[in-house]
């Protein structure tokens, strides 16, 4: 699984936003869609690495793709 490092989870949430996904529910954790994926994106600062690289595959992006929409 790849792993992306050192992504803290507000950094993440607006990458995903870039990417076309919106939030639909926050508690503990933050529940973002596009209409076809769901990702739940856990609050922490930093996100775990495997953890990370687990929410990107799943929500179809490349990590490179993802790690443009970081910038």
């Amino acid at each position: 699984m790849p792993k992306i490092s050192g992504v803290n989870h507000l950094q993440a949430v607006r990458a995903f936003e870039k990417a076309g996904f919106w939030i639909i529910r926050q508690s503990k954790h933050i529940i973002m869609t596009d209409g076809e994926h769901i990702l739940t994106i856990p609050r922490a600062n930093p996100i775990n690495a495997f953890t990370m690289g687990a929410i990107v595959k799943s929500s179809g992006l490349s990590i490179e793709k993802f790690k443009e929409y970081l910038s």
